[in-house]
């Protein structure tokens, strides 16, 4: 992952799957981008869609770079597959539901050139509704992976909180951001050898954000810039795709404790995440067994039974990667 000679600024990186509604949109916008200040390239990665819409897209959108996948491989080697064949000194990471502008771009790309210590920059993300999508976004432990115990967590250290996620502030240092919008350079990109592909889908923002602290870098949001995000456009498509994401999310939780625990509280915390998830999975699985002709029951029906095959998986295998990792 050496650094290329280029004279491009920024490289935006899009993955997609079948995000083509939302996609469109996202690219339309950078149609209006006629910035002398910096320049820019745009590479889609195509998680192997396969349903005949990349041509189409390819002639209608073409000064982007489109980049077809062997497979729908996650997020996490998306991201590291555009990468590859990214020519910019900076790197900007965006789901195809969200919609950027030159402004935008622009800041984040000022800030990361004056601040060398910061390995990713991001911004506030606003939603169809006009609302933002939250800011405090703490590491996961021991402490915070439970509602109650994440509660009982923000209440002690309410004030530490407070200073940290200052709604008044331009700019403050979360935990980690959303890899919705994930902008970083090159450099900071190689030194942590990019998006860790032991996830296929879900905290593989919070795992990218938890190395770059961990090798002495900082995690910034500008507060006084924003992009537009229609939240849930890349992954909720329907019932049969919301049930392997929505799998996939505790599936991750349980590959990023094994990733980041250690001793006995990453004993403990797959313990209790097991436990949790099991009975609370069950009681839900029982009632979606019982009305599983209502869309929503039979949607917790199937998570259940995908997580408890999962978990035999896990335990014969000895490993809790998803089988839908690379690394598996």
């Amino acid at each position: 992952m050496t650094k290329k000679p280029s004279n491009t600024d920024v490289s935006i990186i899009i993955v997609n799957y079948k995000s083509w509604r939302h996609l469109k949109n996202c690219l339309e916008a950078f149609k209006t981008i006629q910035s002398e200040v910096f320049s820019f390239e745009i590479i889609v990665v195509d998680n192997h869609s396969n349903d005949g819409m990349l041509d189409t897209f390819s002639l209608a959108f073409p000064n982007v770079n489109f980049k077809v996948n062997i497979g729908n491989n996650g997020f996490a080697n998306g991201c590291n597959f555009g990468a590859k064949h990214a020519q910019g000194e900076y790197l900007f990471f965006l789901n195809p539901d969200t919609i950027a502008n030159e402004d935008a771009i622009h800041k984040l790309l000022d800030f990361a050139r004056l601040h060398h210590t910061v390995g990713i920059v991001s911004c506030h993300q606003k939603n169809h509704n006009g609302s933002y999508e939250k800011t405090e976004r703490l590491f996961p432990s021991l402490f915070t992976l439970f509602g109650l115990t994440r509660a009982i967590y923000k209440k002690g250290n309410q004030q530490k909180i407070q200073k940290q996620y200052d709604k008044h502030a331009s700019m403050i240092y979360p935990d980690w951001v959303s890899g919705s919008v994930v902008f970083m350079s090159r450099k900071w990109f190689d030194q942590i050898q990019g998006w860790n592909e032991d996830y296929w889908m879900y905290y593989e923002d919070v795992d990218i954000c938890k190395r770059v602290q961990e090798a002495n870098g900082k995690i910034a949001l500008l507060q006084d810039v924003e992009i537009i995000h229609n939240h849930g456009g890349a992954s909720r498509i329907n019932v049969k795709t919301a049930s392997i994401t929505k799998t996939e999310v505790l599936i991750s939780k349980h590959v990023y404790i094994n990733n980041h625990f250690k001793g006995i509280d990453r004993f403990l915390s797959q313990l209790l995440l097991v436990l949790s998830n099991i009975i609370f999975k069950t009681v839900l699985g029982i009632v979606g067994l019982i009305f599983f002709f209502i869309p929503k029951l039979r949607l917790i029906l199937n998570i259940y039974l995908k997580l408890v095959k999962y978990y035999i998986k896990a335990l014969f295998k000895g490993t809790w990667l998803s089988k839908r990792s690379l690394n598996y």
